[in-house]
């Protein structure tokens, strides 16, 4: 295990926090407590983690330190302190002072906290410019130099596109960039590497712990206990807003002594877990969803084909790229194919080439033999419920005006018009197949966990009674234990009702739990493919290697003794 254990040295102290309570006042005047007599310090040049399930209260105790707590929030404390200096009552005018110079903030979802509108690179700058750090020509420079440090390739390139234009691996380094750009001695980082492929994560735990080296302190959350293992000194282990147990992060990771932190460790995917479930929740219960339907076993030969595809985009320099380059797989039924690589790879272009939302230059693929994205749009419409898709982010992909009721039914008629009368009873009918309940129907997907948010874009996946689902890094943004049931709930599924999957995962470990076959993309090309256990365990391509070798692991029989113990 590759722990960094740089012990505090006394008067070191850059962070004091001393019983912290941070409770939300609801519009009817009641008081929600979300932060529970927390404390702890941080010292210079030393890395604490904060790890627990959404909603435990990490992110909410991390942003109570940049004064970025909400309007509607009470922050007491005894002491919450930064170089000695009180953050309690603090002006916002002060506030803008401090974030950015002395704190650092990455952000937690890369996907939607870039401006849309504005180039990357003048996202970055702009602390600079706030901080009135250089002069024109200077920033640019510099932005440059930190798009190349977090390991963002063509950085000259990607300054200048927008955040759409970027794969989520890339936006999560241009958020990292933006936080270290003003150098500060604090750098909070809410799950820095949840969108990252692991080579691209290595070179972004290189970069923490280089800061770190230099004596910088890092507040990491985050739900990877890998990424974790690999950085922090100390981990506090938060539940339902409280401290459960805390310590040395060797001693919490490998003698965990809380049931809790004995959860997480336990629902960590990797080779050891293929075949278990992951989660403490038992089977869902699916097959009476979809009685007297079609039957999945009929049709012989593979579902999803695809032969010598070939995809190229232009970007804003005119240069024509090509994403997919002579790529060919088939899928057959009830099997995980998974694709991984590193962003830019190709993989989310293969899976929108297999939705037939981009048509390949050339190549074709075929759906049960027939043609799929050659294809007339009236043919492609008949199929096209056969072939569902789950996103990275959820949020994104539904209409902010409807609630979940709206959005299941919606599929639902999509699937099955001549049933349209009973689709409020199948929306709660599919809810159930997701383990969620009916007070969920009217609740808005903003204001679900991402966790329920994901499940509610399962259920809507499942409602046409697909073949296939591709999933395009569906469990990416989750928390171990939230990711621990979405794959066992995944599972289940492809037991009861016979879909296949094309899984797509920047993420080993949880590409091997799932996947029947693997294949690997490097710029393009499909450079390895095969038996899952067969490419994790005997990697022919350099490329493959390297992306084993890069991958941070537990020590994971030793975790498994302390489980059981």
């Amino acid at each position: 295990m590759n722990i960094h254990l740089g012990e505090p040295v006394a008067g070191d102290r850059v962070v004091r926090v001393k019983n912290l309570n941070v409770s939300f006042v609801g519009p009817a005047g009641r008081s929600h407590h979300v932060v529970k007599n927390v404390s702890f310090d941080l010292h210079r040049g030393q890395c604490l983690a904060l790890v627990g399930e959404s909603g435990s209260g990490k992110s909410v105790t991390a942003r109570s330190i940049l004064g970025l707590s909400g309007e509607t929030a009470v922050v007491e404390a005894d002491a919450l302190e930064l170089d000695g200096e009180s953050l309690l009552g603090r002006s916002d005018s002060w506030w803008r002072r401090i974030r950015g110079s002395r704190i650092g903030y990455v952000l937690q979802d890369a996907l939607v906290s870039l401006d849309p509108l504005r180039p990357v690179g003048k996202e970055i700058a702009e602390p600079l410019r706030l901080h009135r750090r250089g002069t024109r020509a200077t920033r640019e420079a510099q932005v440059l130099e930190l798009l190349e440090r977090v390991g963002v390739p063509s950085p000259g390139l990607r300054a200048r596109q927008r955040s759409g234009e970027l794969s989520g691996g890339l936006r999560q380094r241009a958020l990292i960039a933006s936080a270290i750009a003003l150098d500060p001695g604090i750098v909070i980082a809410d799950e820095p590497t949840t969108a990252l492929d692991v080579t691209v994560q290595a070179q972004v735990l290189d970069v923490l712990k280089e800061m770190l080296e230099a004596g910088t302190s890092v507040i990491v959350i985050s739900h990877d206990l890998a990424v974790v293992a690999k950085l922090a000194d100390h981990i506090l282990v938060m539940q339902d807003g409280q401290i459960v147990e805390s310590g040395r992060a060797e001693d919490v990771l490998r003698r965990p002594r809380h049931p809790y932190t004995q959860q997480l460790v336990d629902a960590v995917p990797s080779e050891h877990t293929k075949g278990t479930r992951l989660s403490l929740d038992g089977p869902a219960r699916t097959r009476e969803l979809f009685p007297g339907t079609r039957d999945h076993t009929a049709d012989d030969g593979p579902l999803l084909e695809a032969h010598h595809v070939v995809k190229s985009f232009r970007g804003p320099d005119k240069v024509q790229r090509t994403a997919v380059d002579d790529v060919s797989f088939r899928l057959d039924r009830r099997e995980t194919l998974g694709i991984v690589g590193e962003s830019g790879s190709g993989k989310s272009t293969l899976a929108r080439i297999a939705l037939a939302l981009e048509t390949p230059d050339s190549g074709r693929v075929e759906f049960l033999g027939r043609p799929w994205t050659a294809a007339p749009p009236r043919e492609q419409r008949a199929v096209r419920r056969r072939i569902s898709v789950v996103q990275q982010d959820p949020l994104s992909s539904f209409d902010p005006r409807w609630r979940v009721s709206r959005i299941l039914v919606d599929a639902i008629r999509l699937g099955d018009p001549v049933n349209a009368h009973r689709a409020e009873e199948r929306a709660l009918e599919l809810l159930g197949a997701v383990r969620l309940g009916e007070q969920h129907l009217d609740a808005l997907p903003l204001r679900m966990s991402g966790g329920q948010r994901q499940r509610v874009a399962i259920a809507r996946a499942i409602a046409t009674d697909p073949d296939v689902i591709v999933l395009d890094e569906a469990v990416s943004a989750l928390d171990v234990s939230v990711q621990a049931q979405i794959l066992d709930l995944l599972a289940d599924l492809q037991d009861q009702l016979g879909v296949s999957y094309l899984f797509i995962s920047h993420d080993l470990g949880v590409i091997h739990h799932v996947s029947d076959r693997v294949i690997v993309m490097q710029d393009g090309h499909a450079v390895e493919q095969g038996p899952a256990d067969q490419i994790f365990s005997d990697p022919q391509h350099p490329y493959t290697q390297k992306l084993l070798e890069s991958l941070p692991r537990l020590e994971y029989a030793t975790l498994r003794e302390a489980v059981s113990r």
